[in-house]
């Protein structure tokens, strides 16, 4: 059994070669051993969102507070609240983020493949995408 508490972290900015506006990660689960597991709470304050990206693997996220909007790569924009989960496909292109005048958190989920990574980011989401919301 491992104990990590929460005075040990702190919270982080994401980079914003991956995210638009400003976002803040607490991490979850970190791989370790033989565990490939992953998580962190990800904090979006109005209009931030994350690029477009991929998962080996696959992610969940779970919406804990606030409202939010994802995408799926050819699909339309979805509007997401607390206690929605999406599940993005192994490879499936997409991106997900704070509605434009809300907060959102969500909890992400995902798996390390063999290679030990669990994501592969594109390009920005456009405001033009953003806003077909």
């Amino acid at each position: 059994m491992q104990i990590t508490r929460s005075s040990e972290n702190e919270t982080g900015k994401a980079p914003a070669d991956y995210f638009t506006g400003d976002v803040y990660l607490d991490q979850v689960a970190v791989p370790a051993g033989t565990s490939t597991f992953a998580s962190a709470a990800v904090h979006f304050t109005p209009g931030a969102r994350t690029a477009w990206h991929t998962h080996p693997r696959g992610q969940t996220i779970f919406v804990t507070e606030g409202v939010g909007r994802c995408q799926r790569e050819g699909g339309p924009v979805e509007e997401i609240r607390p206690g929605d989960r999406v599940f993005f496909e192994p490879g499936e292109n997409h991106w997900h983020g704070a509605a434009p005048a809300r907060f959102m958190v969500h909890i992400a989920m995902q798996q390390q493949d063999e290679s030990g990574e669990v994501v592969t980011w594109g390009r920005h989401v456009t405001d033009e995408e953003y806003a077909a919301g």
